[in-house]
């Protein structure tokens, strides 16, 4: 038996898949200050519907695949470590000046984006290395010392290392480790040259930086994951989702944390791809995954999963660069539980902003007050109140109406039913836009594709997303609730490798570059 489970913003997606190979799907919902306890929730009701207890079910799986949002999450709400970032001397600009890129090169309105570490946290170290590994400056351990020190005072819980041709000649990088292990014991840290060995020195310093900020989380929060799953008697394997689309042991991600970012909608279009193959023969799939708090669109094109190696953690040049590859997700703050509000100029918006789990929609009758596009769904009678998550919880449709009525149909001059049709018309056209986006990017006529529709708000509007674009064919699986879990079981054992060679073509050394590639084999 095996189990795939996907923490979301509102709800945690868990697909069983017994030892015949047949799926079941169920949910929970979402505990934000402690995700693990979403997880044995869903595990909870998979156990009550099966007429076992927890320990019996877990008993009998040898492996619980993860896919989790808390890093990314982390990072947006800027919950991550006090991380430090130790770089070459000279050069302390790296993560300020990026690549100097710009999206709108002449709008002079959008403020300078801070650096990922803040400058009062970055400190030069006096060495230097050359492009071709030759000591250009040593080492001076006593003024790297004397900052370590500093790093214990001002209570760092992380620290990133990133130094200059590190990829060539990485003896200083190591034996800054070195000083770290002695001098500021218990503290995590990255050196560049093991995690990200690439050209370019913003990528490199920009995902050692993330990657440290996130290892004080993360190794927390997987510790904590593992340790309660087996308290609860699962015995098998625990393993997490990656960004690139594969999954690793929860104890190497841990080490590597931010292949985590795009953890859980990675694997929608691994499943986007087997289920559109079963009911259609259009060759190019477009994946939408509707969730409690965001709208990930992804592409398949020709049976081929499209990945990028410009991920960015926010928008491109005003975020922050992994400095990994990914597969190419568009998201925006589009979800059942995205708010709709009007301005002051008596325009009606839905979104970016999410009710989230806590408090969540009015309907769910948990505390939320502001009406959502699930409140929307309630009044249009989309939704049936009785059998909400297969009748685990009942949807109050009074409140979900007089929220409605109070802060959009009034403003609005409109009936409640056209306030909640207007919502449902608002949230649509920003996911059209979503997908026109991305499939105009690829090359991709949306009338010539398939559209699978997943996630937990996938019937709401589906259908019209479907006939707005002109595809000629919608899928929603019977897993569609848990597009991204069912992909999961889909998914492969895999994790990305990486080495640097530099050379010329004029000066050629074959045998390195051998070298080289036989240790990228040898894994």
């Amino acid at each position: 038996m095996k189990f795939a489970c996907d923490t979301g913003g509102t709800f945690t997606d868990l697909i069983v898949e017994d030892d015949d190979g047949v799926l079941t799907m169920y949910k929970a919902a979402t505990t934000p200050k402690d995700p693990v306890k979403g997880v044995l929730d869903a595990l909870n009701h998979a156990a009550e519907y099966r007429g076992e207890n927890l320990k019996t079910l877990l008993s009998a799986g040898s492996m619980l695949i993860h896919g989790t949002t808390h890093a990314i999450n982390a990072i947006i709400t800027g919950n991550t470590a006090k991380t430090a970032f130790l770089t070459t001397w000279g050069h302390p600009d790296i993560l300020v000046l990026r690549e100097a890129g710009r999206i709108e090169p002449f709008n002079f309105h959008i403020p300078y984006p801070a650096p990922y570490v803040p400058r009062a946290l970055t400190f030069e170290i006096p060495e230097r290395i050359g492009s071709a590994g030759e000591v250009m400056l040593p080492l001076d351990e006593a003024a790297a010392i004397d900052i370590i020190k500093k790093l214990k005072k001002l209570k760092v819980e992380s620290v990133a290392v990133c130094f200059l041709w590190s990829i060539a000649e990485p003896d200083h990088e190591l034996r800054i480790g070195a000083l770290l292990d002695k001098h500021l014991p218990g503290v995590p840290y990255t050196l560049s040259h093991r995690l990200n060995p690439a050209l370019r020195e913003y990528r490199r310093a920009s995902s050692t930086a993330i990657d440290a900020s996130l290892k004080p989380l993360m190794t927390r929060y997987l510790g904590s994951l593992t340790e309660r799953l087996a308290e609860a008697g699962f015995k098998g394997r625990t393993l997490v989702l990656t960004s690139q689309g594969g999954m690793i042991d929860a104890h190497d991600l841990a080490e590597r944390p931010i292949h985590a970012i795009n953890s859980g909608p990675s694997m929608a279009p691994i499943a986007g791809r087997y289920y559109a193959g079963l009911d259609s023969k259009l060759p190019n799939i477009i994946i939408a995954d509707t969730g409690g708090t965001t709208y990930d669109v992804s592409l398949v094109r020709r049976g081929r999963i499209p990945k990028t190696r410009e991920t960015w953690i926010g928008q491109p040049y005003r975020g922050h660069m992994t400095g990994f590859s990914s597969i190419e997700i568009k998201s925006i703050g589009a979800g059942g539980g995205s708010i709709a509000h009007v301005d002051e100029g008596r325009v009606l918006h839905v979104g970016p902003e999410s009710a989230g789990a806590v408090p969540g929609p009015v309907s769910y009758g948990t505390g939320g007050t502001e009406p959502t596009l699930t409140d929307a769904c309630v009044v249009l009678d989309y939704l049936d109140p009785d059998y909400f998550l297969g009748g685990a919880m009942q949807l109050d449709v009074k409140a979900a109406r007089n929220a409605i009525d109070a802060k959009v149909a009034k403003p609005l001059g409109l009936s409640t039913l056209q306030a909640a049709a207007s919502v449902v018309g608002v949230a649509t056209e920003n996911m059209v836009q979503a997908i026109s986006e991305i499939t105009v990017n690829q090359g991709i006529d949306p009338a010539e594709a398939v559209l699978v529709g997943g996630g937990g708000g996938a019937g709401l509007n589906s259908v019209f997303i479907a006939r707005r674009l002109g595809c000629p064919q919608l899928v929603i699986p019977e897993t569609g609730a848990a597009l991204s879990a069912s992909g999961a079981t889909m998914s492969d054992l895999s994790s990305e490798y990486r080495a640097m060679f530099f050379t010329t073509s004029a000066d050629w050394n074959e045998k390195a570059a051998n070298a080289v590639l036989r240790d990228l084999e040898a894994h």
